[in-house]
């Protein structure tokens, strides 16, 4: 392993053995979370249409959707939440729009479900990078929102408002950043008064882009450019920014994409459940750019299978192996980690996460005899079975035995909450 693979996993005290023997890892930050979505999972699993697809399974989530408040949306994010520090992670990026009543009226609070989700991560003890997502027409074209949209929709100014409500929160866990919630939600003068409103601040900018081939066509038909095309040219793309999915690109806009610095959120199972397509990551890889990994609609909540199927999606690609790899890193266990980790620590916006550390089994048998040129290896190709052991974040034990310290108080909730949005 070369020093700064070690320095990244490990920060500058390089490989940590931990106490007994056992192996700790650097947590590892979760780039993209609709955290209600979580309660959704295997409820979008039988055929509604022969071409089922992206914009059928989002007819159901929006229905999903419109059951939730504030209450309910904290013991989804409750759950999740700690499911995700038992799987490793440290830090969650929350790409939060359900902003409204179902009717599409604010709460008394305009910030009420926003303060759910900093209520779930603040009693769970996961690290918070809050994005508030500004929503404001239905497609390319500028409609406007559906009736089932309207809970996620604001004007600029009230957009506005809610992130000067949000900031009073922030503290050494949490992280207020902003996210445009798609070029076909986010018409073009808006967009560019937003960022000029945000010019000179350090704040995480992530957008959804490229996700399906509709929206390229569709970017294509009204703006005269592919979505990531469009965007470059078009907005300061820099190391502030990420792109989450951008499955679809030419070698041109991988290129232009690495060059700007930006990062790009790549979410495989989510991405394979909803059949959207695969990221070019070999090629990402040979430009030199920036990646991590979010678990989206938590169809799985697990660092390893997104590490392990960011890898065997290309391996199906191209019937070859062990492609996540470059010159001097053959590794690509030990390569996935390490680029999702520094991807991620850039894109969550809190230097600090970099200090929370994830203990694994001793006594697994998956590392039994284990070395420092093989673990991380082992870690992600070897199985399904948990060998997350401790979790701490800033300091604070929040897993151990490979559960979260509240853990059946935390499900116990869900599962009321769950029958209870799911009884009609």
């Amino acid at each position: 392993m070369s020093q700064a693979i070690e320095t990244t996993l490990f920060g500058p005290g390089g490989w940590q053995a931990g106490r007994a023997g056992r192996w700790q890892l650097a947590a590892m930050p979760n780039l993209h979370s609709h955290a209600f979505q979580r309660a959704m999972a295997g409820l979008a699993e039988r055929q509604s249409n022969p071409e089922d697809s992206f914009w059928t399974w989002r007819e159901l989530m929006y229905r999903f959707a419109g059951r939730l408040d504030p209450d309910s949306q904290y013991a989804i994010a409750c759950q999740l939440y700690a499911e995700m520090l038992e799987a490793g992670y440290g830090t969650v990026c929350e790409f939060h729009y359900l902003h409204h009543a179902p009717d599409g009226r604010p709460y008394a609070d305009p910030a009420a479900m926003s303060k759910a989700l900093v209520a779930a991560a603040r009693d769970t003890g996961i690290r918070l990078t809050l994005l508030p997502v500004l929503y404001m027409s239905g497609g390319f074209d500028g409609r406007p929102l559906g009736e089932r949209q309207r809970r996620f929709g604001h004007s600029l100014e009230a957009y506005l408002s809610l992130l000067q409500s949000l900031r009073a929160l922030e503290d050494g866990q949490l992280k207020l950043g902003v996210a445009l919630h798609s070029l076909r939600a986010v018409p073009e003068a808006p967009m560019r008064e937003l960022l000029d409103a945000l010019s000179g601040q350090e704040l995480p900018i992530h957008i959804h882009i490229a996700e399906q081939i509709g929206e390229v066509q569709d970017c294509l038909a009204v703006r005269g450019a592919r979505p990531v095309e469009w965007l470059l040219a078009n907005a300061p793309v820099d190391a502030r920014w990420t792109l989450v999915h951008a499955t679809h690109l030419t070698p041109e806009e991988v290129q232009g994409i690495a060059a700007s610095g930006a990062t790009v959120a790549i979410c495989p199972t989510t991405e394979a459940n909803l059949g959207d397509g695969l990221f070019p990551l070999r090629a990402f890889l040979e430009a030199g750019g920036h990646f991590g990994i979010g678990t989206d609609s938590h169809v799985s909540v697990s660092v390893v299978e997104e590490l392990r199927w960011l890898e065997y999606g290309q391996r199906l690609a191209s019937q070859r192996r062990n492609i996540a790899v470059l010159p001097g890193q053959p590794s690509t266990g030990e390569l996935l980690y390490a680029r999702c980790l520094e991807g991620g620590l850039r894109a969550c916006g809190q230097p600090a996460a970099a200090e929370d550390r994830v203990t694994l089994l001793a006594e697994a048998p998956a590392l039994a005899g284990a070395r420092q040129g093989d673990l991380l290896d082992r870690y992600v190709f070897c199985g399904n079975r948990a060998l997350v052991d401790e979790v701490d974040v800033a300091g604070v034990r929040r897993v151990a035995g490979g559960r979260h310290l509240q853990a059946e108080a935390i499900a116990a909730r869900y599962a009321d909450t769950l029958r209870r949005l799911l009884a009609d």
